[in-house]
């Protein structure tokens, strides 16, 4: 009887390694569609009420940016998972400069909502604010 050595083995064990690698790097880009759901810049649109104009300003999360009488600073920003129906939330405290009594109160300290802002509403007797976008 004459034995013959098995060549397929090794063809499997590199189509194995193969598809472990593939698996693994396809992870890996899941992972990173994930973590571009958080954006670095927020931006919002003002309205001022008594001159009735709209102001787009766009925001680095983390930065102070001053607005006529505001102090406008925005966390975090993120974008939903979701395609049919986007929502954008942030993380936002905005200071109305005008009040002197004390420094430490925020207008509005908390998330915004792109598509429901009376959740939890910017009450100012000038302005408004809306978010608009995340990127």
């Amino acid at each position: 009887m004459v034995l013959k050595k098995n060549t397929q083995v090794g063809k499997n064990k590199f189509k194995l390694i193969s598809l472990v690698f593939l698996f693994y790097f396809s992870l890996t880009l899941d992972s990173n569609s994930k973590n571009n759901l958080e954006g670095i810049f927020t931006d919002i649109k003002i309205l001022d009420k008594i001159s009735s104009k709209n102001t787009l300003l766009k925001l680095k999360n983390g930065e102070l940016k001053k607005f006529k009488d505001l102090e406008i600073k925005s966390l975090k920003c993120k974008n939903s998972e979701f395609d049919d129906n986007p929502e954008i939330t942030a993380y936002i405290q905005v200071r109305d400069l005008t009040n002197k009594n004390n420094d430490e109160v925020f207008v509005f300290n908390g998330w915004m909502f792109s598509s429901s802002p009376s959740i939890k509403p910017f009450d100012h007797p000038v302005y408004d604010v809306w978010l608009i976008r995340c990127y």
